[in-house]
């Protein structure tokens, strides 16, 4: 191994350990269990409070604006060398309609002007309210924005993928390093996971094919979210083989999801278009995993001496996710909580759920059976809406099943949609269906040795 300077050392090490504090170890607060990144969050949210829906709805008219200038210029290739401010607003037409659609949703929202079922305190009101997800994401974006590059320029992703590849590969098809992304989900927030895949991908690190992988099976719900889900459906008391059981069809649909249909047949290029050349992440002869994690992430650590290019990488995530994402999670989340609060939509759709529901021999099933697709619209509807059941088998079911299905269009599908990852919205509702029929069994079987 080569021989590195002190300073070397320290610039892997002081940066990687603090993005590992901010990140990814959990705090006991007043509000539960929390990473230091969205107590942050949640600190300036609640500081900001009182403007931030008009913060948010200010951002999301100069994406629709700023993408309407460039409407009739060309997107640019992957490939192509293009200005950072063209990168953001010169984007497809149909996400041009989509920030269009956010910034006139938002709108309607502030100025409780148009159809109520768009500004209603239960659909586009409730995403843009002071405690609502664009506020929190607002804020969670500015501080996780700023700070991904602890995670990601000073050789931490390098070392944990070397050593993690022996396990990553075989079992979930996927580099090493994506073992960063699924931790920084389970113990910060799915939304830092989805942020740290599209990153990824963008700088050619994944493929197309395992950043969709990660995109939609390792963007996990953290433990902070899953502690207030099983709250609400008043089951406290059996948070332990709740999350046990969410881990455990976690890890069961991690092992099946990426070896079929869509994932199994997304291409494994890289965003530019290069094919992947191998799977294999040899150890060079005379290394071992750890010295060879070591020696890429030293030499990663020494190409970023820059603080100038820390702050500038960490400003442009900001701005990234602020223009690309806050507009497709309150132009799709508006419409999905809609279509769930105000039509027949997903009782329709969770109709054919119910034999199989009955099947299974779970209490209640027909009201629970629309419960078992609501949370495509948003992943805590299920528990709002299961709250009322009597079963606590059913109540059980529900909680977990709303965690474990991942994909829902107001924060994490809505997210994916808006990011580079290459999944589309037909994607979103394979999976998010493939994972509700492989989950269900697992999780009843467990519900069923509890009750």
């Amino acid at each position: 191994m080569k021989t590195h300077s002190a300073s070397t050392w320290a610039l892997f090490l002081i940066p990687s350990i603090l993005g590992i504090l901010l990140f990814m170890v959990p705090l006991q607060t007043a509000e539960g269990v929390q990473v230091v990144v969205a107590i942050l969050a949640s600190w300036l949210a609640e500081y900001i409070a009182p403007y931030v829906s008009w913060i948010v709805t200010g951002l999301l008219i100069i994406a629709a604006v700023g993408s309407l200038v460039f409407v009739a210029k060309r997107p640019p290739a992957a490939d192509e060398e293009t200005t950072f401010i063209e990168k953001l607003f010169n984007v497809h037409w149909f996400w041009t309609i989509v920030r269009v659609l956010g910034a006139v949703f938002a709108l309607m929202v502030m100025l409780q002007v148009g159809p109520e079922a768009v500004w209603s305190d239960v659909t586009g009101g409730l995403l843009l309210s002071a405690e609502g997800l664009l506020s929190f994401l607002f804020t969670i974006f500015l501080f996780a924005g700023l700070l991904l590059p602890l995670l990601m320029n000073f050789g931490l992703l390098e070392f944990f993928g070397t050593m993690m590849v022996k396990i990553m590969r075989p079992l979930f098809r996927l580099p090493g390093r994506s073992s960063i992304d699924a931790l920084a989900s389970w113990v910060g927030d799915g939304t830092i996971g989805v942020l740290l895949t599209s990153q990824q991908y963008e700088q050619n690190r994944y493929t197309k094919q395992e950043a969709a992988i990660i995109g939609t099976t390792f963007s996990v719900v953290s433990i902070t979210f899953a502690i207030v889900v099983i709250s609400e459906v008043g089951l406290s008391e059996y948070f332990l083989p709740y999350y046990g059981t969410v881990i455990l069809a976690g890890v069961v649909l991690a092992l099946i999801m990426p070896r079929i249909y869509p994932l199994a047949q997304k291409e494994t290029t890289f965003a530019d278009g290069t094919p992947q050349e191998s799977q294999h992440e040899d150890v060079p002869k005379g290394y071992s995993s750890a010295s060879h994690g070591l020696e890429l992430a030293l030499e990663k650590a020494d190409r970023n001496r820059s603080a100038g290019k820390f702050f500038t990488d960490g400003f442009k995530n900001v701005l990234d996710m602020w223009i690309g994402v806050a507009p497709v999670v309150m132009a799709f989340g508006t419409i999905a909580l809609i279509l769930a609060e105000f039509t027949p939509f997903f009782a329709i759709l969770g109709a054919p759920f119910e034999p199989l529901l009955t099947l299974l021999g779970i209490p209640e099933a027909e009201e629970a059976a629309q419960l078992m697709v609501i949370g495509f619209a948003d992943m805590f509807l299920p528990a709002i809406l299961g709250a009322g059941l009597e079963s606590e088998m059913t109540r059980f079911i529900v909680a977990t099943m709303s965690v474990t299905q991942l994909i829902y269009m107001s924060e994490v599908g809505g997210l994916l949609l808006g990011s580079k990852i290459p999944v589309n919205i037909l994607d979103l509702v394979v999976i998010f269906l493939l994972r509700t029929l492989i989950a269900l069994p697992i999780i009843t079987g467990v519900a069923h040795l509890l009750f």
